[in-house]
């Protein structure tokens, strides 16, 4: 008995070496880089290490495209003009490509978790990225003044989106669930699809407004339910394994139906040109995040910065939908529409992109086998972003607008260009503990 009862210290104490042991190796391990052949094998390992390659890569494919329009523009220089008005390009390949790559690599692996299904295999989700990423490709080149390869790239990543779609239902409809969360994900991913479908029509020849319909889905349809879907479930998520004791979960079931009711509305007023009417949606959807944000208590997870990082993120969504509250007042007061497309950007780079960095950051690190630490490089794109941000809210404010618009376009390219290459090169190499995926 006492040999035994001396026993479970030192066994307890090996252990503990044991597993030191096994994190200073993982931690000291040189990531080894795959052969060319071994490459495509690697990349395809899981749903989110393909798809988030697609989407880092789209980043830059992107923006590189964007700042060449304005800085031609600017500067008076050629350059290929696109077959359709490039802001309403830039607005759709970067709502239904660059981030909704990003969107299906996080699905496709947290669908079948959170529904207690098997995992999906590389037939599920390599054509998807084949389909969204291929597509998205073609039509960049397509914008260089190439219809036809223009029309091929959105038909392609229609197709590829419609896959993610059936795989998705799928996996719903076999689990018989009632999850609010993989539903409300489900019905914003349909909504991008008839968003996707609609800015397909317009490049075939039907009415303008078909474009100005896949815009506003794409915001206020596709990107805004799913983000706050995948806060509301995984904030509190992360933030009670951090806190711990004493941490209370604030998942109210009423904020989902009401944030879908609100946004809906918000959608069919901007359509409708309804805009000094606004307001009256746009005052609820702030209290309605702001309230959120605060339910999550911040105070208690300003550590470690990956969580922070999350909860700083947030925190621009009620300041967008404050900023769309107030255009819509002064222009129902003075009939001016003086803060233009500031509340736009304030969701869609301060929201939208600081939102993609830190749970991005998050995803990749914890799926590589990496402690769960935010970096100097994560914060430093983090930051440059918010500066990025304010750049293009200034813009709508400045009598020289163009050089703001500009000046955000290349802080976007400069804050991402270290995470994207820190990113990519974590996707290229296997997992640093040994494990699949």
């Amino acid at each position: 008995m006492s040999e035994r009862v001396e026993s479970r210290p030192l066994m307890r104490g090996a252990a503990t070496l044991a597993g030191v042991a096994d994190i200073l190796k993982m931690n000291a391990a040189p990531a080894v880089f795959p052969s060319l052949a071994q490459l495509p094998r690697l990349l395809a390992a899981a749903p989110h290490r393909l798809l988030f390659f697609a989407g880092a890569s789209s980043v830059m494919v992107s923006m590189t495209w964007w700042t060449s329009v304005l800085l031609s523009s600017r500067m008076g220089l050629e350059f290929p003009a696109a077959p359709v008005p490039a802001g309403w390009a830039h607005a759709v390949l970067t709502q239904y490509g660059m981030l909704s790559m990003f969107i299906f690599g996080f699905l496709l692996t947290v669908f079948p978790r959170w529904l207690n299904q098997p995992a999906l295999t590389r037939r599920h989700y390599v054509p998807v990225f084949a389909g969204v990423f291929g597509g998205y490709l073609l039509a960049h080149a397509g914008l260089l003044d190439m219809k036809p390869l223009l029309l091929v790239g959105l038909a392609s990543m229609l197709c590829g989106w419609l896959v993610g779609l059936i795989t998705l239902g799928r996996v719903l409809l076999r689990s018989r669930s009632r999850d609010r969360f993989a539903w409300s994900c489900y019905a914003a991913v349909s909504i991008g699809a008839c968003g996707l479908a609609a800015f397909v029509a317009f490049a075939l020849g039907a009415p303008w407004w078909m474009a100005v319909v896949a815009i506003k889905l794409g915001t206020f349809g596709l990107l805004v339910p799913i983000y706050v879907t995948v806060c509301l479930r995984m904030i509190p998520f992360f933030s009670a394994n951090v806190v711990g004791h004493g941490y209370r979960k604030f998942q109210p079931a009423w904020t989902l139906p009401l944030m879908w009711f609100l946004l809906v509305a918000h959608c069919a007023a901007e359509l409708a040109h309804r805009f000094a009417g606004l307001w009256l949606l746009d005052v609820p959807l702030a209290i309605l995040f702001a309230t959120l944000w605060w339910g999550w208590q911040p105070w208690k997870c300003l550590k470690p910065g990956l969580l922070a990082a999350l909860y700083l993120a947030f925190a621009w969504l009620p300041v967008a939908f404050t900023l769309f509250a107030a255009q819509s007042l002064i222009l129902a007061i003075s009939g001016q529409f003086v803060l233009g497309r500031a509340p736009v950007h304030a969701l869609t780079i301060g929201f939208f992109g600081s939102m993609l960095v830190a749970m991005v950051t998050r995803v990749t690190m914890g799926h590589s086998g990496r402690p769960l630490q935010m970096g100097a490089i994560a914060w430093l794109t983090f930051g440059a972003l918010q500066l990025a941000a304010v750049a293009r809210i200034a813009a709508e404010l400045s009598p020289d607008a163009g050089a703001w618009l500009i000046a955000a376009a290349f802080g976007w390219l400069l804050a991402f260009a270290p995470w994207i290459a820190r990113t990519l090169w974590i996707y290229f190499t296997p997992r640093v503990d040994g494990h699949p995926g």
